[in-house]
């Protein structure tokens, strides 16, 4: 084991990214013209830093499994990005978002980093604006704000519940204008199979062509990976159904350290599991939560009524409903994080007060929150003794142009309207904190292997914010990784252009190609879905809401025997030099198999519990996260050495100079 550096700057912490933009080296305009720079991935970290990349003059290629940049999986982000504009007001700055996120994050993120998030986060909104990006106004014209879990302020800015989309758009318009200049080869439709060292540096990578199966050699002076999360290793999430491991999991392979794997998120909204034939589950957007009321029945009677369908919960009296969120934490009310509510529901619906077939649900109740926007567009409308039925129509118009498409979507997928009867809702996985690790200029372990967004583990610690999630990747993207690649790349201005035809490259293509017959030369008897189901109910029931020891050594084991029989058993149909999605998913597949047991030795390992990492035996007296600061307020690392569970744990002390350690409380 060793201590890591992560080359944060000295000073103090409001200065520390001013000052190291100031110190590090550039690369000038002539010579970034013969600079090549590998962008996988092409969400909002991806496009908009591949955007940026060709707007200052370096060569770009971009690698994306999509048919289009457009449809990477930040298009699904719903509620809205933060930023510490102070719009509303109402004491917002960066310290506070600075504090927010370190306390979101169960104090297991890096201070300078996080820093610098809040100092560039009304940048952000800035270029965003700029390129068109239709935000939701107030009456006086100025950009709107809503509040998000874990904060007392109002600081996220929204496009409906749209805003992922909204935001993509504009960096894939930037991208777009950067292909047109030939600054940007776009290879869509494109996946990232390994990682090229060339004297222990990343200098390309060796993709394969989605359509023809062609594997393909391409070069660069650096690559950054971009490629997102890895929440499919439950198998149901709310990521997309082609979101992957692939790229940070082959860079890890080749030397790239993987930090925190055991810290996944817990989304508390989202629409339950319906049935054992589910392939995804449905986020509905945290920004819900600002005016609906999460409850249950008070009585158990009643909540075994409503699960054998003899009772509706509108026929349940006020009286009679627990709105637990607000009874336990009086503060935050239903804006809790997310880790805090998902928790929380668990806990209900474990003591039998889930209220859909499964008993795996709680109500999302919107009728208050009708009631009192009715009230309030009668009055200002002149309307002084508006009729309940009045009231109710106005109050569902409103609620409509906040949430209108959340609310189509649910009613679509579920058939019920949600402005009728109270939506259901249930934890899911959604989002990974842990990822590549990477120093401060967003580094990884590997020279000139970047990781950016959701791909590195370094702003979130244990527990993300709502809404920051965007808020990282386009700042990463925008402007962090556009000036620190610069004191990199600096030292190859006589380089040259990376020759493929190498033996570096060839062996890499030879390791490619030989993994893929591998796949095929199992010639089992079960697809690949068959074990991806199996390795998301062994993560689900013990890698899941909460972990203890024994069942974190029974998954480890459970993973190993099933990844020897995945690579014994699989079946796979078609061929490899054609169009073959059964391929693609096989591999992604594989890597799940490596990653859950890591996942596992990780969680197994961290003796406390934090944000979403929930041990049973690390828990107040009234069911609250126990952390252990004294022995591990540290980044766990990763070292690949073969089996997962051999791997090197290299640690980061974490150090907290500017917030105050202490038990984290929402109430």
């Amino acid at each position: 084991m060793s201590v890591l550096e992560s080359k944060i700057p000295e000073g103090p912490i409001e200065k520390k990214w001013t000052k190291h933009k100031n110190e590090i080296n550039l690369v000038n305009p002539a010579n970034k013209r013969n600079i090549d720079i590998i962008v996988v991935g092409t969400g909002l970290a991806g496009g908009s830093a591949a955007a940026t990349f060709a707007e200052l003059g370096y060569n770009v290629k971009t690698f994306c499994y999509q048919d289009s940049p457009r449809r990477a999986h930040s298009i699904a982000a719903q509620g809205g990005i933060n930023a510490s504009k102070n719009y509303q007001g109402d004491g917002d700055s960066d310290y506070r978002l600075f504090y927010d996120t370190v306390k979101g994050g169960d104090y297991r993120s890096r201070e300078a980093n996080v820093y610098r998030l809040a100092e560039v986060s009304g940048n952000i909104i800035d270029q965003c604006v700029a390129q068109g990006v239709p935000f939701a106004r107030e009456y006086g014209g100025l950009l709107d704000n809503r509040s998000f879990g874990g904060v007392l302020v109002s600081r996220t800015f929204y496009a409906k519940g749209q805003t992922g989309q909204q935001l993509l758009l504009g960096a894939y318009s930037a991208m777009n204008r950067q292909i047109n200049r030939g600054k940007i080869q776009a290879f869509n439709r494109h996946e990232m199979m390994d990682l090229v060292l060339v004297d222990g540096k990343a200098r390309g990578i060796i993709a394969r062509d989605l359509i023809s199966g062609e594997i393909e050699r391409h070069s660069a002076h650096a690559v950054v990976l971009a490629s997102g999360g890895y929440g499919n290793v439950f198998y149901l999430s709310t990521n997309a159904m082609g979101s992957n491991v692939m790229a940070a999991w082959r860079a890890h392979k080749k030397g790239a350290f993987f930090a925190n794997p055991c810290f996944t998120q817990i989304h508390p909204t989202c629409i339950p599991v319906s049935g054992d034939l589910q392939s995804k589950l449905t986020l509905m957007s945290e920004s819900l939560r600002n005016d609906g009321r999460i409850w249950v029945p008070k009585n158990k009677k009643d909540a075994e009524a409503i699960r054998e369908g003899k009772l509706k919960p509108t026929e349940i009296d006020e009286d009679d409903r627990d709105y637990y969120l607000e009874r336990r934490y009086p503060a935050f009310g239903n804006l809790v994080p997310r880790d805090v509510a998902s928790r929380a529901a668990k806990e209900r619906c474990d003591e039998g007060y889930g209220v859909n077939k499964t008993g795996q649900a709680v109500y999302l109740d919107f009728k208050a929150a009708i009631e009192r926007y009715g009230k309030e567009k009668a009055f200002t409308s002149g309307h002084k003794n508006p009729s309940k039925e009045e009231i109710i129509k106005l109050g569902e118009e409103v609620v409509e142009s906040k949430y209108g498409n959340l609310f189509e979507m649910y009613e679509k997928i579920t058939d019920q309207n949600p402005y009728k009867t109270p939506m259901m809702i249930f934890p899911a996985v959604h989002y990974t904190m842990g990822g590549l690790w990477v120093d401060y200029n967003l580094m990884t372990t590997i020279p000139g292997c970047y990781a950016a967004g959701e791909a590195n583990f370094s702003d979130h610690g244990a527990n993300r914010l709502g809404a920051s999630a965007l808020m990282q990747g386009l700042a990463d993207g925008y402007f962090v990784l556009p000036y620190t690649i610069g004191d990199y790349l600096a030292d190859d201005i006589r380089t040259g252009s990376i020759p493929t035809d190498t033996e570096e490259f060839e062996t890499a293509e030879k390791e490619v190609k030989e993994r893929i017959q591998k796949l095929f030369n199992a010639n089992g008897k079960n697809p690949v879905d068959y074990y991806h189901k199996k390795l998301g109910k062994i993560m689900w029931n013990k890698c899941g809401m909460s972990r203890n020891e024994k069942e974190l050594k029974e998954a480890m084991d459970e993973i190993k025997e099933l990844r020897e029989d995945f690579w014994a058993n699989v079946k796979l149909t078609g061929k490899a030099e054609a169009k073959n999605q059964e391929l693609e998913k096989a591999g992604r597949v594989a890597d799940f198999l490596e990653l859950g047991e890591l996942f596992a030795k990780d969680a197994l390992e961290r003796n406390e519990s934090c944000g979403g990492h929930f041990r049973e035996e690390y828990q107040t007296e009234d069911g609250e996260a126990l952390r252990d600061d004294e022995n591990y307020r540290f980044v766990s690392a990763w070292e690949y050495v073969g089996n997962p569970r051999d791997a090197k744990l290299h640690k980061e002390q974490l150090e907290f100079e500017n917030i105050e350690l202490k038990t984290r409380s929402y109430k």
